[in-house]
């Protein structure tokens, strides 16, 4: 068994390896870019660039339009390898920004945060890839189902994102203690069923394992699982060319493993974060003062809760953390150093061939 590349439709990336998209800001031009000319796939994450750029003047919408476009645009003039774009459902300008997109031509748009049912109907060219996230065979089904039946129109590859991951989290907080029944593997393969069952000649479904994907090794364990290729984001925060502060890189270098935890987020779903002061004063319950300047997500109302996670994010990627949080996969306490996307990935995928060669070798004695 050998490192190979994915095909996602047609698009071939020399990697099986996607960088997760980050939010806000976190994973933009600079990122994305760096890992693309490495041969992977970089990702923008698409949320929350209006509350950082365009014209005051402006209102939300336009200038998140106009700064995702600005970022597409400049990952585009820093490499002329393929790139993608991850667009969370919940937000209120979802169609909006998916249209930007297409109109680019972006090569892959990556969908979670919810059931990115409507997106096919949204791509009008032929050159975007369409790929959801998911967290469970049900979603997959739904989602494969759907699109089938609708638009008679697969995913280009699913995402399948376990309970270890950084973010937002598609788990209940009971299902992210049960950790005997819900962990990537199993799901994995329980996905890996359903894009199997929906798969044709013409149109094969590449899965992609994320989720507490740390090393090589892990990297080689769900490949031989039958995943084609892995999402990492956490790895990427502490690269030099990551898009954040260097006061939000040195807040995964600082953690420990229990400052690791869970919080609810005004998104509507459990999020994975490092805890710190500004994230106890949330937990409990304290109401840190704003007005809804943004009306950003579909799934929060301002009156109920008590934070406003949009202005949380901006400030921990301009490096204010009293006023913000960093969000993070499982394993971020184990990242030590700041080294370069190229030497990031160049150690991911010498493990990875290594452990696959090892299993090969293993496996014909």
């Amino acid at each position: 068994m050998k490192l190979e590349g994915l095909n996602m439709g047609g698009l071939k990336i020399k990697l099986p390896i996607i960088q997760g998209g980050m939010g806000v800001r976190v994973s933009s031009s600079s990122l994305a870019s760096a890992v693309s000319n490495e041969g992977a796939l970089g990702v923008i994450a698409a949320v929350g660039l209006g509350e950082e750029g365009g014209d005051i003047g402006q209102d939300y919408k336009m200038r998140s339009r106009l700064s995702f476009i600005e970022s597409i645009r400049k990952t585009r003039s820093l490499t002329k390898n393929p790139f993608g774009v991850n667009i969370m459902c919940a937000l209120t300008n979802y169609e909006d920004l998916v249209n930007a997109a297409q109109e680019e031509s972006v090569n892959v748009i990556i969908s979670g945060a919810g059931l990115p049912l409507k997106l096919p109907s949204l791509i009008k060219n032929k050159e975007t890839k369409i790929v959801p996230i998911v967290s469970s065979a049900r979603a997959t089904t739904l989602i494969c189902g759907t699109w089938k039946r609708r638009y008679n129109r697969l995913p280009d590859a699913v995402v399948v994102e376990g309970p270890l991951a950084g973010g937002h989290l598609g788990y209940s907080r009971e299902e992210l203690n049960d950790k005997e029944h819900v962990y990537l593997d199993k799901i994995l393969q329980e996905v890996l069923a359903v894009t199997r069952g929906f798969e044709t000649d013409a149109h094969k479904i590449p899965v992609i394992a994320a989720g507490g994907i740390f090393d090589g090794k892990d990297i080689a364990r769900v490949i031989r699982l039958g995943a084609s290729g892995v999402q990492m984001a956490t790895r990427f925060v502490c690269t030099h060319e990551c898009d954040a502060s260097i006061k939000y890189k040195e807040a995964y270098l600082n953690a420990k493993e229990e400052d690791i935890i869970i919080i609810n987020s005004p998104v509507g779903m459990p999020g994975r974060v490092i805890n710190n002061g500004f994230v106890k004063r949330i937990t409990k319950g304290e109401r840190i003062d704003f007005s809804c300047a943004y009306k950003c997500l579909a799934t929060c109302d301002p009156k109920k809760v008590n934070y406003c996670i949009a202005k949380a994010l901006v400030n921990a990627y301009r490096g204010d953390l009293d006023k913000g949080f960093t969000m993070c996969g499982s394993n971020a306490y184990r990242i030590d150093k700041i080294i370069s996307v190229k030497e990031l990935i160049s150690e991911l995928t010498q493990q990875a061939t290594e452990a696959l060669s090892r299993e090969e070798a293993i496996s014909k004695k």
